[in-house]
């Protein structure tokens, strides 16, 4: 393992996250579920005066559930052929299925936060959760409206200091 600079890892990070996707990882503090999704879209800032990493997710969504409950997450990036496990984990619910059994992902403890990482090759950034904000449509504009929530299920924006990022090779 390899501690790496937020910063340094970002272009390749974001291009991962756009091209095939990444894993964000869940646990409720509550009752200590755990579940994972695909994400697509994420952003990196300096705010607070701290590295923040900020992730969506959807209300209509199981991980949706389970994050409300949670005090941090974890965003995984594979450097490795993934994309089959990628797209169940964006397709498939944790409603409905194991996704870790399913896709033959085991996870190990984070190093910072409560949240486990996947075990699997590449980035993992450890966040805690600092700030969370309810999309309001009503100060969205209209191109993004029709283009992205046609259905009207708007995302929930989680605003994650990163307190962990390294690079796993096994």
């Amino acid at each position: 393992m390899e501690n790496v600079n937020y910063l340094s890892v970002v272009e390749e990070v974001m291009q991962q996250i756009k091209s095939t996707g990444a894993f964000l990882v869940v646990k409720s503090k509550v009752d200590k579920k755990i579940n994972l999704m695909t994400i697509g879209w994420a952003a990196f800032g300096f705010m607070w005066r701290k590295p923040i990493m900020t992730v969506m997710v959807r209300k209509s969504r199981f991980t949706h559930h389970i994050i409300e409950k949670a005090s941090s997450f974890t965003v995984n990036i594979p450097t490795n052929d993934l994309e089959e496990a990628l797209n169940f984990c964006g397709t498939k619910s944790g409603r409905d299925f194991n996704k870790f059994k399913e896709c033959n992902l085991s996870i190990i403890p984070a190093q910072k936060v409560d949240t486990p990482v996947i075990n699997l090759q590449g980035f993992h950034y450890e966040c805690k959760i600092v700030y969370k904000s309810i999309l309001n449509p009503d100060f969205l504009c209209q191109e993004y409206k029709e283009d992205v929530y046609t259905d009207n299920d708007y995302h929930t924006l989680y605003f994650g200091e990163i307190v962990a990022c390294y690079k796993t090779i096994s």
